[in-house]
């Protein structure tokens, strides 16, 4: 398809929209009425998201400037302009984050006992504790180093914590200064936890018990200034996948080289040296504004530290138990149960345990001769990696490894080694493109004689950490078109076996962005033809913009539309005569919602699909998607009656966009209508202590699914 011209009345701008994201999340982390190691999570994520960020979208900014590419984007900004707006607003948003924690949340760790504490604030005990730690565990893994003609720059890591000195020799005290630069050891904790009283957490900075013991490291320098700082490189991948031999081997040679990449950002402690600053900032080649200071902690998402090693419940939500899968009582096991039914399961309400057992049973089961299935990320100890690995050596086991995953290229490629060594067939994807579908088959040879398929397809990853708390939907059938069509997208991808017609799913790159566009037009004639017509759709991110001007076409021909988008939205909702009946709202809160929901009224006769993709051009055109119907009388009146009633009843955490691509809070604007949190609604729905008479009545479904089922039934 081809790229639509700029047409900045249309559209906002994609690197504002995703600061409004990364700001949303900041909120809260400033809620007070959060738990408040809750909030120190929250703040952690919004500087590891920045980080990702500035490493891959603000590096590619950069690296389109420096290769002479003007085309503005669809806001109408060229490059620079884009680049110059962003660097400014990341500069206000780190200001941000660290008034966050200097003002909100250090003073209240502090008056709950958990004490970031300075060196000076130590006691005898505590330093003894912490000079014995360096001694055992720290200074064996420190290389200092001084730069001179006989010692360069060392090659710092991305996003390697380090410390930079400023050093003259005592022997030449009129001599030049020197710098020198200790790297902090990534396989240490970069917060020591001291010995304290019952109850009292105190901790002390890595880097400070280092700068400690910088004179000890440097014998004959004269130390007159130190500062902790850190450097972002540029960490997209480049090669030429036409031209690799081997696309495994071509990636583990691009990450070794993604640690070298060219630097971007440079994040130094704000009260550092002015000196010491500005020879970082010539050495990594970088402009001023590429600078940020840090009015704390250098790299907040080391935050993250302190949720996972203070256990106070107290200071985190609530747990709960996710609702277990039941299955009916005449079924002797999952294989019955799906010849009777589908299965819908909404994580992280409902267990993620049948998924993972699905595909283990897969794995025993001798009935069972062949399994299929998509990875794309998964965690590092995975019971379903050691299902597939066993599957290997008994039965034909496919596995289809993303490679490209990013951030996760190097689990991957242990994971696809281990594999084959196991003797599964591990498979690529399709060359240029990112495997992203969410998909596992297994084929079996029932009880009645009959082989049949039966398929796993979902919106989130096969990861049973993430699960519990990431939104996501499963859907367990063996509808025989569903499945069919599955098996035809695993031949797709290990042999390149394209089929024109993947009906009822929706297949990209082949036929996903044609079938959505043409559901959206239909809409558009039921409104013209004064059928019902709606579009509810929940996703991470919006950036097509061929789908934004279908939506501003329904919308003018009378469609209402609900847009449940958490993270980047390039629409303008609210328009007068362009986009009047559209919504778009964003739901930050304890879990990240993940799940892609697609509900079109069609006149009455109401479709619903579930999948992997966003609406988004890498989606639609640069991976491998699959978007599946749900079919499901009950499945469906879950979805239409439950899921999508209670996002579009939150007032708690939803954000609703405004058309300049701002949000504000739905609380500040609907201030008489009583307070509905969306996951804590679907939290107790789970528990089994409310029901769907709890969402507001406004937004309370009708079960227009199940009417039509029953309508259907009487017709037979």
């Amino acid at each position: 398809m081809a790229r639509t011209a700029p047409k900045p009345k249309l559209f906002t701008g994609r690197d504002h929209s995703w600061i409004e994201f990364n700001r949303r999340v900041r909120e809260e982390a400033e809620d007070p009425t959060n738990p408040l190691l809750e909030r120190v999570k929250f703040l952690a994520i919004t500087a590891s998201n920045l980080d990702e960020y500035v490493e891959v979208r603000q590096a590619g900014l950069m690296q389109r400037i420096e290769d002479g590419y003007p085309e503005p984007g669809y806001d109408g900004l060229r490059p620079d302009e884009s680049l110059a707006a962003l660097t400014a607003d990341i500069q206000d948003f780190v200001a941000a984050q660290y008034h966050c924690w200097n003002q909100m949340l250090f003073p209240e760790l502090r008056k709950k006992g958990i004490r970031l504490l300075e060196w000076s604030e130590l006691g005898d005990e505590a330093r003894a504790f912490a000079q014995n730690y360096f001694q055992r565990e720290v200074d064996p893994l420190l290389t200092p180093i001084s730069i001179d003609p006989a010692h360069p720059f060392p090659r710092v890591l991305n996003k390697a914590l380090c410390l930079a000195l400023l050093l003259r020799a005592k022997r030449r005290r009129s001599g030049p200064q020197v710098l020198g630069v200790v790297t902090v050891p990534r396989a240490l904790h970069r917060f020591i936890r001291l010995p304290s009283e019952e109850g009292v957490h105190d901790y002390l900075l890595l880097q400070d018990l280092i700068a400690q013991n910088l004179a000890g490291m440097y014998r004959g320098y004269e130390v007159l200034a130190y500062a902790a700082f850190r450097v972002t490189r540029n960490s997209n991948l480049y090669f030429e996948e036409e031209e690799a031999r081997s696309l495994l081997e071509t990636i583990r040679v691009e990450l070794h080289n993604r640690r070298k990449g060219d630097a971007v950002r440079l994040e130094v402690e704000t009260g550092a040296d002015q000196e010491i600053v500005e020879r970082l900032r010539v050495n990594f080649e970088l402009e001023e504004d590429q600078v940020y200071r840090c009015d704390g902690p250098v790299n907040l998402s080391r935050l993250m530290f302190f949720y996972s090693d203070i256990n106070r419940p107290e200071l985190k939500f609530q747990p709960f138990t996710p609702k277990p899968l039941l299955l009916s009582r005449k079924s002797t096991g999952i294989f019955d149960e799906l010849r009777h039914r589908d299965i819908l399961l909404h994580h992280p309400f409902d267990a993620y345990d049948p998924v993972v057992e699905f595909v283990q049973q897969g794995a025993l089961d001798p009935a069972v001769v062949t399994m299929k299935q998509t990875l794309y990320r998964t965690s590092e100890d995975s019971p379903m990696f050691r299902a597939l690995t066993e599957a290997g050596a008994a039965k034909e086991a496919v596995v289809v490894v993303e490679l490209m995953a990013r951030f996760d290229e190097a689990s991957n490629i242990r994971w696809a080694r281990s594999m084959e060594d196991a003797g599964v067939q591990v498979f690529h994807g399709v060359v240029g493109l990112k495997t992203h579908c969410k998909l596992a088959m297994l084929v079996r040879r029932d009880e009645d004689g009959v082989t049949r398929r039966y398929c796993h397809l979902g919106t989130g990853n096969y990861n049973p950490v993430t699960a519990r708390f990431y939104t996501d939907l499963s859907l367990l059938t063996s509808d025989p078109q569903i499945t069919e069509r599955v098996h035809m997208v695993f031949n797709y991808l290990t042999a390149h076996a394209e089929m024109d017609d993947y009906r009822p799913l929706l297949v990209a790159p082949l036929t996903m962005a044609e079938s959505f566009l043409g559901l959206i037009r239909r809409e558009t004639e039921h409104a013209h033809a004064g059928r019902p017509a709606q579009i509810v759709a929940k996703m991470n991110s919006l950036l097509e913009p061929s789908v934004i001007e279908a939506l501003y076409q329904a919308s003018r021909a009378g469609v209402e539309v609900d847009l449940i988008i958490r993270g980047v939205s390039i629409l303008r909702p609210g328009v007068k005569g362009l986009s009047d009946r559209i919504r778009v709202r964003s739901i930050v809160g304890r879990f990240l919602e993940h799940s892609r929901i697609f509900h079109f009224a069609n006149g009455g006769n109401d479709e619903i699909y579930l999948g992997s993709a966003d609406w988004m051009p890498r989606n639609l055109f640069e991976r491998c998607e699959v978007v599946f119907p749900v079919r499901d009388p009950a499945a469906m009146t879950r979805i239409h009656d439950e899921i999508l009633p209670a996002y579009l009843a939150d007032t708690v955490k939803a954000r609703l966009q405004q058309p300049d691509g701002s949000y504000l809070r739905a609380s500040r604007l609907l201030k008489d209508v009583p307070p509905f949190s969306s996951q804590d609604f679907l939290i107790q729905l789970a528990e089994g202590k409310v029901d769907l008479e709890a969402i507001p009545a406004p937004h309370r479904a009708k079960s227009q699914p199940k009417r039509q089922q029953e309508k259907a039934h009487a017709a037979d």
